[in-house]
């Protein structure tokens, strides 16, 4: 277990949540059901994208003829069932936030992904009762090239900011937290190329939350 931390802000695609194989889909498959092809895979193009980022893209460079609110909807519904009812933790991520749990840390989700939807998976596998709460990119109108979503949560959590982590799977992600003072754990996934950038970057690394 990590030392020395008492607040622990956590992301949850790819980083508690084993679904970062469907959303690198889903931006493709998106825009077939509403347009046809994609010139490009718009899973690598979105992969810092908020849902609505994504939203404008399509509107912009495909020229789909929705709102962004409607194509927002659009996308949570065709990912609606994977997390109510298919999406898994990572191996051995339950066991990691009941001991941190245990040992008295207060956690903060911090999600690009939907509200709902990341409610249902979290309270169906258990874990959401962990949490002292959760902020939505789309909440805040920023993603996380922006640290407004670390900063907000570390309000919620009280805790020391020496004592406060944040724990993601993205690089981008990672680098944001850290320009903003935080100390930061790298989760690994395979989604992510950028592992040596993130090992150089991130003050501890888990490789697998079962050899924590």
């Amino acid at each position: 277990m990590i030392d020395k931390i008492k607040g622990a802000i956590f992301d949850v695609d790819g980083t508690i949540l084993d679904s970062m194989g469907k959303w690198a889909s889903l931006g493709n498959d998106y825009l077939r059901s509403v347009v046809g092809e994609p010139r490009e895979d718009l899973g690598k193009v979105f992969k810092t994208f908020t849902t609505e980022e994504a939203a404008r893209y399509y509107i912009e460079n495909y020229g789909v003829s929705l709102s962004e609110e409607e194509i927002v909807r659009g996308i949570n519904v065709m990912i609606e069932d994977f997390y109510k009812q298919e999406v898994c933790l990572k191996p051995g991520a339950g066991e990691f936030l009941a001991g941190l749990k245990a040992e008295g840390v207060k956690m903060c989700l911090a999600t690009a992904s939907d509200r709902e939807l990341v409610e249902a998976a979290l309270k169906r596998l258990g874990v959401w009762d962990y949490f002292d709460g959760m902020l939505t990119c789309s909440e805040l109108g920023a993603g996380k090239e922006n640290p407004l979503i670390f900063r907000k949560a570390h309000e919620v959590l009280g805790t020391p900011a020496e004592e406060t982590w944040v724990f993601e799977d993205a690089y981008h992600a990672l680098r944001t937290a850290a320009e903003a003072g935080f100390r930061t754990a790298a989760v690994y996934d395979p989604s992510e190329p950028l592992q040596e950038e993130i090992r150089n970057l991130a003050d501890y690394y888990i490789d697998d939350y079962e050899t924590e």
